[in-house]
């Protein structure tokens, strides 16, 4: 097959890949350098500060984290940045075979505007009126779901495939849980279910190891309901933690628990976790039915006291199996295979 002059087209919000949290950042990172390995040309607009063997497209943009602006000039800032990278990216789109974008669903109008096959992957929930209405208005644009569970809101739009996000096994590696501790790893906020995982920890007598990114805008939520249960012996919270902590960290737990609290498109941690051979004990909703298989690679749970017996049972998951499910469904190999029968299917029907 011929090579192909690709953009990949990432948020702004944390540089490529990501110095710490970052799920989409990583997925970009790897499949920014798998597709170059296997000899395409791919152009990557992005932050100035992202480190990629692709030829870097840079655009400055301030930490939206830094500070956080409540004001409704302050919200108009990240679009400001991202009309200029839109801007860069369409004025050069005859440069390429495929634009494939990861930044929601601004760009659909610059789409109308060239011949170049535009393709988004959809790497948050669809189940909003924003939503709905956008797509409508666009309804030939491409999309690739990152889960089939994703699609449920909006299950007639024009869907390309689905893909799911992959993970560098190499960097991953199969550990035994001798820690023998609990793991919570995400995001500190509601849905991500902080407050269920330190409930069943305290519950089961077991301790849990918490890492996640804490936003400003989950500050409070942090402080009233997830503060007071961290006793720095039982529960221990280590904040946001870089790549190499985070492998360290799940090698060597028990199991991972995932009491998510909302309709997650896909958990790219329960793969890291499972790739380090690590259980997943995880809420049936969103992508999980898709991403851990009940009883072999954890279980999925529907309420406290299931998730209380899965964690008396992690002894009996297999480790290995956990690495394998990784390795067959959720490699990064995996994932630019998919996108690269993506990115043909979409180049010929365009011609």
């Amino acid at each position: 097959m011929k090579k192909l002059k690709i953009a990949q087209v990432a948020p702004l919000a944390e540089r490529v890949p990501p110095k710490k949290y970052g799920g989409t950042e990583i997925v970009i990172y790897n499949l920014v350098e798998s597709l170059i390995t296997r000899g395409h040309q791919v152009t990557l607009f992005a932050r100035s500060d992202s480190k990629t063997s692709a030829k870097l497209s840079p655009l400055y943009r301030p930490d939206p984290r830094a500070k956080k602006r409540q004001s409704a000039r302050g919200y108009l800032v990240p679009n400001f940045w991202q009309t200029l990278e839109l801007g860069r990216v369409f004025e050069n789109a005859n440069d390429f075979d495929i634009i494939h974008l990861h930044i929601g669903t601004t760009f659909f109008p610059y789409a109308r505007l060239v011949k170049t096959p535009c393709v988004l992957t959809l790497h948050g929930r669809l189940n909003t009126a924003e939503a709905k209405f956008v797509h409508s208005a666009y309804p030939e644009i491409p999309l690739v779901s990152i889960s089939n569970n994703q699609r449920r809101p909006l299950p007639k739009l024009n869907y390309a495939a689905t893909v799911y996000n992959g993970i560098d096994l190499q960097k991953f590696k199969l550990g035994a849980g001798r820690g023998g501790y609990l793991a919570f790893l995400g995001r500190m906020s509601p849905e991500k279910g902080p407050v269920q995982a330190i409930q069943a920890a305290k519950k089961s007598g077991r301790k849990l190891v918490m890492a996640a990114k804490l936003d400003l805008v989950d500050r409070a939520y942090y402080q009233k309901k997830v503060e007071p249960l961290i006793d720095g012996r039982q529960i221990v919270f280590l904040g946001e933690i870089n790549q190499k902590q985070k492998i360290e960290m799940l090698k060597n737990a028990s199991g991972l628990l995932a009491l998510i609290q909302w309709e997650e498109p896909f958990g790219l941690f329960m793969t890291e976790a499972m790739a380090c051979g690590t259980p997943v004990i995880a809420t049936a909703r969103g992508s999980v039915p898709e991403i851990v298989k009940n009883g072999e690679t954890g279980f999925v749970v529907k309420n406290l006291s299931q998730a209380l017996r899965a964690i008396n049972n992690l002894s009996k998951i297999s480790r290995l199996a956990c690495r394998q499910r990784v390795e067959n469904y959720f490699s990064a190999q995996t994932m630019v295979d998919n996108y690269e029968a993506v990115y043909y299917k979409l180049i010929c029907s365009k011609k």
